[in-house]
């Protein structure tokens, strides 16, 4: 049997293992495995970024207060003023100073609403993500379970197309097996096509002078473009 006859022989068979590869890869029970362990190895750091974050609105709310405090307390010093009128003094000065002491408060006070606001968002975030957390943890451990059972399955079809390789690689030449194996790891399939009026069947382009040589011989032959083995009926 010609290299080329095997090698075609080889790939019929491992279309075979590619295709259960794909069914694997691409299976319900692998997506929901992915999705879990996915969530589960975020949710660790999304957590921590919630709690720094707590964290400064709660440094926020702190230093809020303190301003709100003092203001609060600054203001008093004009309880005294409509006194200060009676008596005939000229307030307009401390007026002004009140009122815009009035003005800061105001606004301190929208920035601890807006901030209240912020921190009862966060929590309701915290809450809602320890509640899917602990639902992703029973996914996680279901859908684990499931996987290793369905690609179990799956390791012992493949076993079967893998031993009949085995055997269909002992009469390849060596270093052109090695290529072949590295074009299938670079997805590169089919790896073995037809020659077409001297073009490579699967990007078109025209075989060397020397490759239509080689060809004619019955060597393999390689695309210069897309690397494919050219073989020719």
């Amino acid at each position: 049997m010609s290299q080329i006859e095997q090698l075609l022989k080889y790939q019929k068979e491992d279309e075979k293992l590619i295709k259960l590869e794909q069914e694997a890869a691409s299976s319900e029970e692998r997506k929901k495995y992915v999705q879990a362990k996915n969530f589960m190895t975020k949710a660790p750091e999304k957590l921590d970024q919630i709690d720094a974050k707590a964290a400064e609105l709660e440094r926020m709310a702190v230093r809020l207060n303190s301003v709100y405090e003092e203001l609060a307390e600054a203001l008093k010093d004009f309880d005294a003023l409509d006194e200060m009128v009676e008596e005939g003094a000229n307030v307009a000065f401390y007026k002004k100073s009140a009122l815009s002491l009035q003005d800061k408060i105001k606004s301190l006070k929208s920035e601890i609403n807006s901030l209240t606001a912020n921190v009862k968002s966060v929590d309701e975030e915290y809450k809602a993500l320890k509640k899917k957390v602990i639902a992703m943890q029973k996914q996680y451990k279901e859908s684990h379970a499931v996987y290793n059972a369905y690609k179990e399955e799956k390791r012992k079809e493949m076993a079967v197309v893998e031993e009949e390789l085995k055997k269909l690689a002992k009469g390849i030449d060596p270093a052109i097996f090695a290529k072949y194996q590295t074009k299938r790891s670079e997805r590169i399939f089919p790896i073995i096509c037809e020659v077409k009026g001297d073009r490579c069947s699967k990007c078109g382009i025209e075989l060397s002078l020397a490759g239509k040589e080689n060809l004619a011989s019955g060597d393999v032959v390689e695309c210069e473009n897309c690397h494919r083995f050219l073989y020719k009926k």
